[in-house]
């Protein structure tokens, strides 16, 4: 199934059209390229610097997105194995417990390929039946097939943001 194809969850809407109209199989595969190409290089020459304050670090950032992919795949494994309902997921008080500014760059984008290529995984091993089982997250219903457009779209949202607000203040 395509992007196109998919029941748009209200408020993930905005991650998911950022995502290529192709399966998500190709759409998975195409934001680990999109990881393993990252110009980190440039990243790291902003260092810590914010483009308004209380906005996250670069490498918050970077966390951030690792931390949404594990709940998210949590969330679809969960929904896929029949499990309906999921805890709530702070993702500011993930920010501000995670420690990221203590954080290696090249570890912290290792560790995002990494768990990029185990979402992969998890997406490969689910079927048919299971990518379109329903589940309650706390933005409202979605389906797993949903989820794996999310992470994708999230990705690229954080990265359209860091290329139109961070790369500009170097």
């Amino acid at each position: 199934m395509k992007r196109s194809e998919l029941t748009l969850p209200v408020y993930f809407d905005r991650y998911i059209n950022e995502a290529d109209d192709v399966t998500l199989t190709e759409a998975l595969e195409m934001s680990l390229h999109e990881l393993e190409n990252t110009a980190v290089a440039i990243w790291k020459s902003l260092g810590d610097k914010v483009y308004a304050p209380g906005k996250w670090t670069l490498r918050d950032i970077l966390q951030h997105i690792i931390d949404t992919e594990r709940v998210f795949s949590y969330r679809a494994l969960s929904f896929a194995r029949g499990e309906a309902t999921v805890q709530p997921f702070d993702e500011d008080g993930y920010a501000v417990n995670a420690g990221a500014i203590n954080r290696d760059w090249d570890d912290l984008l290792n560790e995002a390929i990494i768990v990029r290529k185990s979402t992969i995984s998890l997406f490969n091993s689910f079927t048919t039946e299971m990518l379109a089982k329903l589940g309650m997250g706390f933005k409202g219903e979605y389906s797993v097939h949903a989820i794996g457009f999310i992470l994708v779209g999230h990705q690229r949202w954080h990265f359209r943001v860091i290329n139109e607000k961070y790369i500009p203040l170097i």
